[in-house]
């Protein structure tokens, strides 16, 4: 059985994984000169790195059918084709000849509670026991209620969620954020209650808990938490901004145990995003309290076997240059307003900037200043690697005002090194400008190969200033050198848009938003008078390589003959995240074979259940945790406006088999 196949006209495209041709390619940018690469980077090239991934076990899961149970596990870039596994239930082989080729099986007679085993041969490589429902139920325990310093109640849900393998086992634990009741938007005033940061294992056993502490504000902008292993040791760790009175999972304090920077309330004048004094009669509305505009800020890993923070150095990029006390005519000159909307606003995410190991990225501002800074965490200690200022003397114009609610993480140039794509501008992996579009500020985009006939990667993304870019609410780049290769226009605000294989008449892509009606090919062509009411999360759920739609607590899938959408999935009695954006926890391939599992909360937030498909499929992809565009997107995927990872290639109807990567998987050290 041919499992892939293609009609693309332009076999030889260049993008992330056409390892073969990186040599041949050549560095492009808009608006920016190339720098010459180092003479460290003679050798430069995707097929000359071998990047650092994590060890993982065989993932084996049996989720139960409507016609028995379904078994998968992964497929790794290192298995043969030829590779053949037999499947055991209750000690008894259930498989009359090898499974090649793919990674799943469906046991028509396979009831919960059975026990599986994987073997290759008479080598048993796992095994799972079959769920008793279509989830796997993770119990967590939620902070205690608080009250804040005016007297207002208030209570925790879980939040936005992440992976990682803690102690290098081969298993994920999952990192959970719990949120107050009364978080807060940037652009509000009040108290808000402490930010906590748990570990669980898949058994629900929490490890530890770090608390943020009172002067870290709790908002969707203000806490974005990267799960990797910096280190390179086999296990993760958690990287993320800090203050004064964090207590990490020993409980030890980091810090001024003390201190408090909370305002306690709001004293000054100061102007909201449109320029408006924030007043009504000449009284002030409260735009301060609660605000942290003050006091020292840290950047801090910790170990993710145990919460103990490992290392703390002060944070990049502060709040005003070299001052973390500015005045509000100071935070307004280097920000644009004197009250914390802008300077407040936080993202971040993990990159390869050197081609091997990861670095972490953090960044402030994309109203109008941004700065974004890479760290590494090498023997147990933090350096700076490199700063970026939108401001800087030694940056072109037009790179300010420009990102995004989130950022994406990719090697854009085939150079074999990450670069940072910040909404409608790039950064370079050695944290010089790249390009910048000038379409500005948006609120979701898609970074991957939506056009396998294009060379190279795409983004599509939306855009919310449409009276400062022209009146464009749309746009599909070519993001090796920032080229607009179509945009659609808009009269106001596009605040969701996606792009995803839905449509298998057409290559590539699929792509819609809110400032249009109809569905677009990969090409900005139109092909349907509608498109799907979905608008947030994609995944890959059914038995085929097209990506279904993940929105609130349900899976759809898009039917091109009737341009409407059938329901796959509902989740009953669970909870999304982060009010209208209605996200999961998290989607991420967390084991089983190449498709994602989601992690959304229980309503009554004491647990996380975890859906996996129970849908056979005849296709056997390598387990995406392994693309490193991919296993980065998880890791960000926490930060503001959560959004749908991608990996380095295309994956959809008609699909190539992925070129296999150099990987250098890391094993506990001993």
């Amino acid at each position: 059985m041919q499992l892939f196949t293609t009609n693309i006209s332009n076999p030889n495209r260049c993008g992330v994984f056409c390892l073969t041709l990186v040599l041949g390619c050549v560095s492009c940018t808009a608006n920016v000169e190339s720098p010459s690469p180092a003479k460290s980077d003679t050798h430069i090239g995707a097929d000359f790195y071998a990047r650092q991934v994590e060890y993982l076990d065989s993932g084996l899961v049996a989720v139960p059918a409507n016609n028995g149970v379904l078994i998968s596990w992964r497929k790794f870039y290192s298995d043969a084709d030829t590779s053949s596994f037999d499947i055991y239930r209750d000690g008894k082989k259930i498989t009359s000849h090898g499974v090649v080729n793919k990674t799943n099986y469906l046991d028509a007679h396979g009831k919960v509670g059975a026990t599986y085993e994987l073997r290759a041969g008479s080598k048993i490589l796992a095994t799972a026991v079959a769920w008793t429902a279509p989830y796997l139920s993770v119990p967590i325990t939620p902070p205690a209620d608080g009250v804040t310093p005016d007297g207002q109640g208030y209570s925790y849900t879980a939040n936005d969620a992440s992976v990682g393998d803690l102690d290098g086992d081969g298993r994920y634990e999952v990192i959970l954020k719990w949120d107050p009741t009364n978080a807060k938007d940037n652009s509000q005033g009040g108290f808000t209650g402490n930010v906590f940061i748990d570990a669980y294992t898949l058994d629900g056993k929490q490890l530890w808990r770090i608390d943020l502490g009172k002067n870290i504000r709790a908002g969707a902008h203000y806490t974005q938490f990267m799960v990797y292993d910096f280190d390179g040791d086999g296990r993760a760790e958690i990287a993320m901004k800090t203050a004064d009175g964090t207590t990490d999972g020993q409980g030890k304090v980091i810090g001024n145990a003390s201190a408090n920077w909370v305002i306690a309330r709001g004293e000054l004048e100061v102007q909201d995003r449109s320029g408006s004094v924030v007043t009504t009669d000449g009284k002030y509305m409260g735009q301060l309290t609660g605000r942290i505009l003050s006091g020292p800020e840290y950047f801090s890993v910790f170990e993710g076997s145990t919460g103990r923070v490992l290392d703390t150095a002060p944070y990049l990029p502060q709040r005003a240059p070299n001052n973390d006390n500015p005045t509000p005519d100071e935070m307004k000159a280097a920000w644009g307003d004197g009250y914390g909307n802008r300077s407040e606003r936080y993202l971040a995410g993990v990159a390869y900037l050197d081609g091997q190991r990861p670095s972490a990225i953090m960044a402030r501002g994309y109203y109008e200043r941004t700065v974004i800074a890479a760290y590494d965490f090498r023997n147990g200690k933090i350096s700076s690697r490199w700063v970026f200022d939108s401001s800087g003397t030694n940056v072109p114009p037009h790179f300010g005002g420009q990102g995004n609610h989130q950022l994406s993480v990719a090697d854009i140039d085939a150079d074999g090194k990450d670069e940072i794509i910040y909404g409608a501008m790039a950064i370079d992996d050695d944290g010089s400008a790249k390009w910048t579009t000038r379409l500005g500020h948006g609120d979701a985009m898609h970074v991957t190969d939506l056009d396998p006939a294009h060379e190279g990667l795409e983004k599509f993304g939306v855009h919310e200033d449409i009276r400062g870019n022209g009146g464009w609410g749309s746009a599909l780049i070519s993001v090796a050198d920032g080229t607009v290769l179509w945009k659609k226009p808009a009269e106001k605000d596009t605040g969701r848009g996606i792009a995803a294989d839905i449509d298998p008449r057409y290559l590539g892509a699929e792509n819609w938003g809110w400032n249009s009606t109809e569905l677009f090919n990969i090409k900005g062509e139109t092909i349907a008078p509608v498109h799907p009411q979905q608008i947030n999360f994609a995944v890959w759920w059914d038995g085929d390589l097209l990506r279904e739609l993940l929105d609130g607590n349900s899976i759809s899938k898009w039917d091109w003959n009737v341009n409407q959408t059938t329901s796959l999935l509902t989740a009953e009695g669970v909870s999304t995240n982060n009010g209208t954006k209605s996200n999961p926890a998290l989607s991420a391939d967390l084991f089983g074979d190449w498709r994602e599992e989601v992690i959304w909360r229980a309503d009554d937030n004491k647990s996380l259940r975890i859906y996996a498909t129970n849908v056979p499929t005849e296709y056997g992809l390598p387990t995406l945790m392994h693309d490193t565009q991919y296993r980065v997107a998880i890791a960000w995927q926490n930060t503001a406006y959560n959004q749908p990872p991608h990996p380095g290639f295309y994956v959809g109807d008609k699909m190539d088999a992925p070129v296999k990567p150099k990987l250098d998987i890391v094993k506990r050290q001993k």
